[in-house]
């Protein structure tokens, strides 16, 4: 009798398709290569290499570029010669579907000002990255939930923070704290 019911359940294990869990602290991050807005492609693991990274999910433009996100940008690069002297590198994800608007919906956010040496935006078309970390927030008027990822140079994740709503973002003081108290996150 016990074998009737194994079958069943190996077969339906079997069948359904595997979904990807969104990596969590002390597990290593999915690499990825994405692009930035004039079309260099950008890996994790090169910047991981050099040093720990700051990985940042933006919200992306839902039919309007999310304030929340606006700032959050904004209050990173305010806090960017923080970073460096951390040595950190920040990298900032701007999702979006397709890849038509999606440079110029991140443009946006850039104004006319250059990014700090230790900053760097990159594209996420089509929500690549967003399901590889299984991050798609997919209601009405949103896009991904708003995340930050702490890495180490290792490629170890030692901060996970997925905000389940468009204000819940991890500020550059909380990440400064945390990279702070984990200085041997370099290269354990």
């Amino acid at each position: 009798m016990r074998r009737l019911f194994l079958l069943p359940a190996l077969l339906l294990a079997v069948s359904l398709p595997s979904v990807a869990a969104t990596p969590g602290v002390g597990q290593r991050a999915p690499d990825f290569t994405l692009t930035t807005l004039d079309g260099t492609p950008v890996s994790l693991s090169s910047y991981t290499s050099k040093g720990r990274v700051v990985l940042i999910l933006l919200r992306g433009y839902p039919g309007y570029q999310c304030p929340f996100s606006q700032q959050q940008f904004q209050s990173y690069q305010q806090a960017a010669a923080q970073f460096s002297a951390l040595g950190t590198q920040v990298i900032f994800i701007y999702p979006g579907a397709g890849s038509k608007n999606l440079a110029d919906d991140a443009a946006q956010l850039l104004g006319n000002q250059p990014l700090p040496a230790n900053m760097h935006l990159v594209l996420d078309p089509d929500y690549v990255f967003t399901n590889q970390y299984s991050l798609r927030w997919d209601d009405p008027n949103q896009t991904v939930y708003p995340s930050t990822f702490l890495i180490a140079q290792n490629g170890i994740i030692f901060y996970a923070h997925t905000g389940r709503s468009s204000s819940d973002l991890t500020p550059p003081s909380d990440a400064l704290v945390v990279l702070n108290a984990n200085t041997n996150a370099v290269k354990n």
